[in-house]
């Protein structure tokens, strides 16, 4: 039993978000057999493939489609970043960051180390999927290399700060206290991306992947350790 199911199910019209050609949507779920993603495009958004994306297998049944059992997206793509790049003749990808990537503490407890491994996990598609636009990025503009497959894409981040103090169980939190923060907490950051950076869309990017996967970059989205209160 999903009670997400029949929110969704009342809420949502499929068929109009299918017939919608002007925004191009992509939602990812992990196939359990193959490990391998399934990309649910135009046509074929439904009822089901909303719930596979969602699908935590230690609270959830995985959802059959088409013979095939599927969990949360998140373990294979989080999200899916390159059908954004093949698929869409946009080369600005404004990338909403809503989990933590750094932390500044080590972990301690057993809950705060199961935290920090699910941020890991979730986090690693991601962060290989930037990785691979990266090198892409630095081999286009060694070699003068322009498809329209391997494109230059400018990146951008809205998010990131503020989320560094709230555990992987904070998402288990439904009360409305806690996500009109949550609301506050983008509204803040989305006017902030907005007013800084709003003018070098279509331009050139904002927002360098390697601080995600270069150790001895510090992301400014994460507050200096002596800020912290912490001993280093």
């Amino acid at each position: 039993m999903n009670p997400l199911r029949d929110v969704l199910a009342a809420q949502v019209d499929f068929d109009r978000v299918n017939s919608c050609d002007a925004i191009a949507l992509f939602i990812t779920a992990t196939n359990v057999r193959t490990g391998l993603p399934r990309i649910f495009r135009r046509g074929e958004i439904g009822l089901d493939a909303v719930m596979a994306s969602a699908c935590i297998p230690d609270v959830f049944k995985a959802v059959e489609i088409d013979g095939e059992a599927y969990w949360n997206g998140g373990y294979i793509g989080n999200p899916a970043l390159f059908p954004l790049v093949d698929e869409t003749d946009c080369r600005d990808m404004v990338i909403v960051q809503i989990n933590p990537i750094q932390r500044v503490e080590v972990p301690r407890t057993a809950a705060a180390i199961r935290n920090r491994m699910n941020e890991i996990t979730f986090n690693a598609s991601l962060i290989k999927e930037l990785r691979s636009i990266a090198l892409l990025h630095e081999l286009i503009e060694a070699e003068g290399i322009e498809t329209e497959r391997y494109r230059d894409m400018r990146l951008h981040r809205i998010g990131g700060k503020g989320l560094e103090h709230l555990s992987a169980s904070s998402k288990l939190n439904p009360e409305w206290r806690f996500l009109m923060h949550l609301h506050d907490l983008g509204h803040s950051a989305t006017e902030d991306f907005i007013e800084q950076n709003f003018a070098h869309l279509g331009k050139r990017s904002t927002f360098d992947p390697a601080v995600l996967f270069d150790s001895s970059i510090r992301d400014p989205a994460i507050p200096p350790k002596h800020d912290t209160g912490h001993v280093a």
